[in-house]
């Protein structure tokens, strides 16, 4: 039988307060105790269930989304319903959601994280998309759990979840090379975040593996809103600049833009010009023609977040990096190919 809290106050010599502190997460003693009593309790066989227990049926969960641009964490489909399947899972696990908008603000972030802290917290989903790891900082030495959502960077200790990127673009960019027999030229978003930056590495590399010359392909930035990579794309048909016969967009809102404006201008999608998105949103499927895209699993983001809060503590962090497919609709076919199916 493993050790209850009050055995373990006793062994370390140690208040049973300051001991339940340390065990639920709560401020009020120093991070060295902290470690020394989740140590000591898996030294001895402490019962961790018995934490996620008390937190299913009186912690909340804030689902906390960091605002660096506000252009791609915006107010968009995709991050709509990564909101609702966190309100849905957070029902199933029986803990109540809370929302907090955090902006680039020392001041305010101070201030933000400390009322949450103080607050029935039970741990933190932290949006990530746009933030830089230096962003991470105010939220490391927190007494709760956290988890990283839609982010990753290798010199921050952090518990995350994420799409493999790299991956998905290639995928996305070999498909194209197979599809429209030439080399596909890449609609990148003209906001540098760690997850495109991630889409172009996929992206090259797919090109490379195929025996082309990165320099040969033809790059447009674009805003990654729907109504500025309409204006941006209108903007390089006026000036005549230079088009691929095909293209991978860093995700579907720039491909749906994108694609708007080449219509508008006789470009035929896909005879003229093939094009595939990345993050399947429902708008994809709706459009003509409906959007080849990389679909992102939302909901095994959120259960694979929540499964992070019911582990326990540990000194080794969790990367959980989840698979993707392609959805194949007729944004970038040739007329004399079959319809494809989705995968």
């Amino acid at each position: 039988m493993g050790i209850i809290a009050k055995e373990l106050a006793r062994k370390l010599n140690l208040s049973a307060a300051a001991v339940s502190m340390a065990l639920n997460h709560k401020p009020g003693v120093s991070t060295a105790t902290r470690q020394l009593v989740l140590d000591a309790a898996e030294k001895y066989g402490y019962d961790f269930s018995r934490i996620a227990e008390k937190h299913t049926t009186s912690g909340a969960i804030y689902f906390v989304i960091y605002k660096k641009h506000g252009t791609v964490v915006a107010d968009t489909p995709f991050f709509s319903q990564v909101s609702e399947g966190i309100s849905q899972g957070c029902k199933k696990n029986d803990y109540r959601l809370k929302i907090s908008y955090i902006y680039e603000d020392e001041d305010t972030i101070t201030k933000q994280i400390e009322e949450i802290q103080y607050s029935d917290c039970a741990g933190i989903i932290l949006l990530g998309t746009e933030m830089e790891a230096g962003d991470l900082k105010p939220f490391l030495n927190l007494p709760i759990p956290v988890v990283l959502l839609d982010a990753y960077f290798e010199t921050v200790p952090c518990n995350c979840v994420l799409i493999n990127n790299v991956q998905g673009a290639y995928l996305a960019a070999r498909h194209l090379i197979r599809t429209c027999k030439t080399q596909p030229g890449y609609l990148r978003s003209a906001y540098p975040i760690s997850n495109f930056a991630e889409r172009s590495s996929g992206f090259y590399k797919a090109i490379r593996a195929s025996g082309m010359s990165s320099s040969r392909s033809i790059v447009h930035s674009l805003t990654p809103s729907m109504e500025g990579a309409y204006a941006d794309m209108l903007e390089i048909i006026k000036n005549g600049e230079e088009l691929a016969s095909c293209y991978f967009a860093d995700n579907d809102l720039i491909a749906v833009g994108a694609i708007k404006a080449l219509k508008e201008n006789g470009y035929r999608i896909p005879q003229d010009i093939g094009i595939v998105g990345f993050d399947n949103l429902p708008l994809g499927s709706v459009i003509e023609p409906a959007l080849t895209t990389i679909h992102q699993p939302i909901d095994v983001f959120i259960e694979k977040s929540l499964e992070l809060f019911r582990q326990p503590p540990k000194s080794i962090h969790s990367e959980i990096l989840l698979p993707h497919s392609i959805v194949e609709r007729q944004s970038c076919r040739r007329l004399s190919d079959p319809v494809p199916k989705s995968v």
